[in-house]
């Protein structure tokens, strides 16, 4: 493509935290017509979504929240409905086996609009230990710290 915009709308913070993230994927999401004017006005939250894969290797985002858009009616969707990700069949395929082997899950880690058109980026993820967690943060304590001191050196 020649020139793509994209403007980031959600964040899943809690993934790098609660996850290793590992492979990428981009996929489309099939919305209702009130749900895309919500995402474009940025209301919209990954924090405790997560994608599952059923018995039909459909891919599907669970507990996204798009909020209602304020302006509908009576013709408006349920926040947090199950909304089909539109992967081609051997992405799927290969996401399934990872997760079905593996022990991994799969976590959007945001949302954004590509040319005009919602899409979600997915992560195959293993997650994180409490231990591991408390070693990422001391860490980044640690090389904050040194950052203290070496401005201060200055």
């Amino acid at each position: 493509m020649a020139h793509e915009r994209i403007r980031v709308v959600a964040t899943n913070r809690n993934a790098k935290r609660d996850y290793q993230l590992g492979e990428t994927y981009e996929a489309g999401i099939a919305l209702q017509g009130t749900e895309i004017k919500s995402v474009r006005a940025g209301q919209v939250s990954l924090n405790d979504a997560f994608v599952l894969i059923d018995k039909n290797l459909e891919a599907w985002l669970v507990d996204a929240y798009i909020a209602p858009y304020e302006r509908a009616s009576r013709g408006n969707h349920d926040p947090r409905r199950k909304r089909k990700l539109l992967l081609h069949k051997k992405e799927i395929l290969r996401l399934w086996n990872q997760v079905r082997e593996k022990g991994m899950t799969i976590v959007p880690t945001r949302m954004y609009l590509k040319n005009g058109r919602a899409k979600v980026e997915i992560a195959l993820a293993k997650g994180k230990k409490k231990y591991d967690k408390r070693r990422e943060l001391a860490r980044k304590e640690a090389e904050r710290e040194i950052q203290r001191y070496l401005f201060r050196r200055r």
